[in-house]
Parts: C-alpha cells; structure tokens; sequence
C-alpha cells in the first residue's frame, strides 16, 4: 500500500486546515487508517483512526471536538479537518494504514501500523 498525504501549510491560529491521505496498491488489505503527528522534540502521538469498512472512528482524547476523520472509500481517501488550530497543532502529520487488527478496536501505537505516508508540514502561528 502506497500513501500521499497533502493539504498542510501554514495557518493563523484558529484557522482550519483538511489533510489528504490517498491510498493506491492493494487497498483491499486496508482495515484502519490513523492520522499521527509529531512535533519537534516529541514522540510520534496518534491523533485520529478509521475503520475502513464501517468507518467507526476514534480521537485521541485531546482533540474530540476539533479534529474530524474521514474517509471516501471509492477515492481510497482519508481526510482530516481541523478547525481552531492552536500554536500546539505545530507538527508534521503522517497518515498510516493498519492491515492487521482483526478486532472492533482500535490500534493507537504507530508500532501496529504497516504503511506510511511521506508527512506533512502544519504550521500554526499565533
């Protein structure tokens, strides 16, 4: 599975921003696709998962409410809107894909995630 993430940039504080992953190669293996970041100096965190079939979602506690997933299966897509980006949001986002969990949860370490997209820069300023 191959992926191509877009849509970072740079963005004022309170400012929105939706992030592309597009997936290619064999697709059908897909069962989750998770959003992860990381900023400078920190560990990789997750940020938000799918599932791709059903499209049962999960967040990472902090960002419920800011931050929404998404996925449109016929593009082999997954997005990510983020509304009332703060300074913290400063990080190079990575899409990953999961082609191994057989269960209804969720897999939060990137460590469980088999592909990865290249990142993408985003850049709040205050």
């Amino acid at each position: 599975v191959q992926l191509q993430a877009s849509g970072g940039g740079l963005v004022q504080a309170g400012g929105s921003l939706r992030l592309s992953c597009a997936a290619s190669g064999r697709t059908s293996s897909i069962r989750a696709m998770g959003w992860f970041r990381q900023a400078p100096g920190k560990e990789r965190e997750f940020v938000a998962g799918i599932k791709w079939n059903g499209g049962r979602t999960l967040y990472a506690d902090s960002l419920r409410g800011r931050f929404t997933i998404s996925r449109d299966n016929a593009k082999k897509t997954m997005y990510l809107q983020m509304n009332s980006l703060k300074p913290e949001d400063t990080a190079v986002y990575s899409c990953a894909v999961d082609t191994r969990v057989i269960t209804s949860d969720f897999r939060t370490g990137p460590e469980f995630y088999d592909y990865w997209g290249q990142g993408t820069l985003v850049t709040v300023s205050s």
